[in-house]
């Protein structure tokens, strides 16, 4: 295929042709000599040449000045990639020269401005390492300024920077915050900063302090001392104060004077301690002023932590100064030792002993709760409280046993911890309790067994003497069942009588029944001794046959007063109440007081005729 610049240049030596011959025809119409001729030939022949040597001499420069170029960007490359730590580049085979000038020259292009760019990070990590270092006091990063660094290189380097800028930070709130408790610290003990390094710290501005390493371990070191100091401080007012406190309890300290001095129960500063020690060194006075009011004040305090101790009284009674009445300061002396002694111990054992106490409380509201169990009142049952004390009852039942069981664990750790044996009011704690679950359990038996007594000797003076008086039964009697067979008796029907009958009264038509049958008086054995039926010399009489001797009682009285005929039946003791009690329109009838005087003169007649 033939190139368009051939075909011009073709067409351009058929244009200079065409061109001469043209010069010829019109050399030859206008009859120039040829001579002349050839003059003028050389002359276009010179011209063309000129333009055209003109022409190849600036191409050639042309192509001179590419090889210089290409040279020159091959030379810059190479120098770049190794700055820039990169590989050489390699243009594209079969390339002209102007595209491989402009492919150099592009490709140098790109890395001269990475170059630049790299420079100006390093520069600006420079200017930043710099200052943290001198913020931080530190040695400043090792690279050099002058050579292109690697993308690695700042990599590393913009970490180091991002690490001391966090160092810094750290630093400056450390700082800070060390600053103000330095300054709390000294305003606590009313002291100035005398040293310049404390002058630094407190009067310059933190961003012109120096954050090295040293400045702030001297920062650590200057508040450690400053409140090693304050805690000095703190613990002699801390003590001082226990002291006052003790004395004022002791001395029985009006609360008003207390109030006074109230505002320097706080705060260790030196104005306040010099006013703790006056106070102290005043109460120290009236100390020696009333030594024994003191000493049994410490006594009573003594006594309260043995209860809070559960010591017993022989362990009491190991500390003999507390019996010792020569009140002076070496006995009180003892007698704090001995209180701060009971102090660290329950200070020391408060968890158990609270556990202890917990139980106590809820072992005496146990046994409270068994007091009104067995209190018959109780089922009164105002507002549901039964139910409530019942409810209270069982929880007490499930958490004691709890209670237990987490104190064994707590003083079997104890002991074993301390090799030694926790005790209770002088014993084992388990044994301790164990011991009071054995006397309650007696204390229910005695009552129980109280309560027994009681009531056979009520059975017996029942059987004896009759029953007491009860409320008249709202009932009438003519609900009653009246046997098929009976007889008249001065208006009442009485069912006729045999041996072993039961002995019947008819008041206003109705018939009351005797539970059980008794023998005639006429029956016993002469010299044998009147006893009430159901009664036995070897055992007491069974409840039931008790209730049914009252009736048969109220009964034969009932019928003697009304004039029906009775049957010999041992009495003691009848009055007009138990009448009363078994008949509710009999004691209607006996409302006016003539009659009553009348029916009691009958009776005390009959009960006399019965015992005789």
């Amino acid at each position: 295929m033939v190139r368009k610049s051939d075909a011009l240049a073709t067409e351009s030596v058929t244009c200079l042709n065409g061109a001469l011959a043209h010069l010829r025809n019109i050399w030859e119409e206008i009859g120039i000599p040829e001579d002349q001729r050839l003059q003028r030939t050389e002359v276009v022949k010179k011209h063309i040449k000129g333009l055209l040597d003109m022409m190849i001499a600036e191409e050639e420069n042309l192509r001179q000045r590419l090889k210089k170029s290409i040279d020159m960007c091959q030379k810059e490359l190479h120098a770049v990639c190794q700055e820039l730590s990169l590989a050489v580049y390699l243009p594209e085979e079969d390339c002209t020269m102007l595209q491989l000038e402009k492919d150099l020259r592009t490709r140098l292009e790109v890395l001269l401005k990475q170059k630049k760019e790299r420079m100006l990070k390093l520069k600006s990590l420079k200017d930043q390492d710099e200052e943290l270092c001198d913020i931080l006091c530190a040695t400043a990063y090792p690279i050099d300024a002058d050579a292109v660094p690697s993308l690695e290189q700042l990599d590393a380097f913009q970490e180091h920077i991002a690490s001391l800028n966090v160092e810094k930070e750290c630093r400056r709130a450390e700082f800070v915050e060390t600053k103000r408790k330095i300054i709390l610290c000294m305003e606590e003990l009313d002291q100035l900063p005398d040293t310049s390094f404390e002058r630094d710290i407190v009067c310059e501005d933190e961003d012109a302090f120096c954050l090295s390493n040293e400045n702030i371990i001297g920062l650590k070191t200057l508040l450690q001392q400053l409140e090693v100091k304050r805690s000095q401080n703190e613990s002699k007012c801390s003590e001082l104060r226990n002291k006052i406190i003790n004395l004022w309890d002791w001395l029985q300290i009006s609360q008003e004077e207390r109030d006074t001095f109230s505002a320097n129960m706080v705060g260790s500063r030196a104005k306040t301690m010099q006013a703790l020690q006056t106070e102290l060194e005043r109460l120290e006075v009236l100390k020696q002023q009333n030594m024994k009011n003191v000493i049994e004040s410490v006594r009573r305090e003594l006594a309260t932590h043995w209860e809070k101790c559960f010591f017993s009284s022989a362990q009491q009674q190991e500390f003999a100064p507390y019996y010792d009445e020569d009140y002076t300061e070496e006995l009180l002396q003892l007698h704090n030792l001995e209180l701060n002694r009971l102090k660290d111990y329950y200070q020391t054992h408060q968890q158990l002993f609270e556990g202890i106490w917990k139980w106590e409380e809820n072992w005496k509201l146990y046994l409270s709760f068994e007091k009104k169990a067995a209190d018959p009142n109780r089922f009164t049952n105002r507002g549901g409280n039964l139910l409530k004390e019942e409810k209270q009852r069982t929880k007490l039942c499930k958490m004691l046993p709890k209670l237990e069981e987490e104190l064994k664990i707590q003083i079997a750790a104890w002991e074993q911890e301390h090799h030694s044996q926790f005790q209770v009011n002088g014993q084992n704690f388990m044994d301790y309790v164990t011991e009071q679950w054995e006397l309650h359990k007696l204390e229910k038996e005695r009552e129980k067994q109280e309560r027994q007594l009681k009531k056979n000797k009520l059975i017996e003076e029942e059987m004896l003497y009759g029953s007491a008086p009860k409320t008249p039964n709202k009932r009438r009697l003519n609900t009653l069942n009246t046997p098929g067979k009976l007889r008249k008796l001065n208006g009442t029907s009485i069912a006729n009588a045999t041996p072993n009958s039961t002995l019947r009264c008819a008041i206003g038509g109705s018939v009351c029944y005797s539970p059980i049958s008794r023998p005639p008086l006429s029956g016993r054995k002469p010299g044998q001794p009147v006893r009430a039926p159901g009664y036995s010399a070897t055992k007491p009489p069974r409840l039931g046959l008790v209730e049914r001797n009252k009736e048969n009682i109220s009964h034969l009285n009932a019928t003697a007063m009304s004039g029906a005929s009775t049957v010999s039946t041992p009495q003691h003791n009848l009055s007009i109440n138990s009448v009363a009690t078994t008949y509710s329109e009999f004691a209607r009838e006996l409302s006016k007081a003539s009659k009553f005087d009348r029916q009691s003169r009958i009776l005390n007649s009959t009960t006399s005729n019965i015992q005789t």
